[in-house]
């Protein structure tokens, strides 16, 4: 490696943290040095000003939809992603989908197709 490869490396670079809400979303654009945490790179962006309930030592992350760790190494032209704990699970919304299909198409059946 060149003393000008290494000197790129060192410089500061911008990086993004999201976060939204059904209502409202933020995109904060902050400049960070090599080797920062991805969990000190949201801290440093002060999204936590716009929504504090989020709790920084839980909250999950990821990169391109992606999960990380808080102690992963952002790199240039990555956008860290903060992600809201889900509400439902996943499988009892399918399994409660298929449930509600299944009686309607029941009901189809008793009636002849007639609602």
């Amino acid at each position: 490696m060149s003393a000008i490869e290494s000197v790129a490396e060192q410089a500061p670079f911008n990086v993004e943290v999201i976060y939204a809400l059904p209502h409202l979303q933020k995109r904060v654009q902050i400049k960070v040095s090599a080797g920062t945490t991805c969990i000190d790179v949201v801290k440093q962006s002060g999204i936590s000003a716009y929504f504090p309930e989020l709790d920084l030592e839980k909250v999950k992350l990821g990169i391109f939809s992606r999960l990380i760790k808080h102690d992963d190494i952002i790199q240039p032209g990555q956008r860290i992603e903060i992600y809201r704990p889900l509400i439902a699970d996943p499988k009892d919304v399918r399994r409660r989908r298929a449930e509600k299909a299944k009686n309607e198409g029941r009901a189809n059946k008793i009636t002849g197709g007639r609602a």
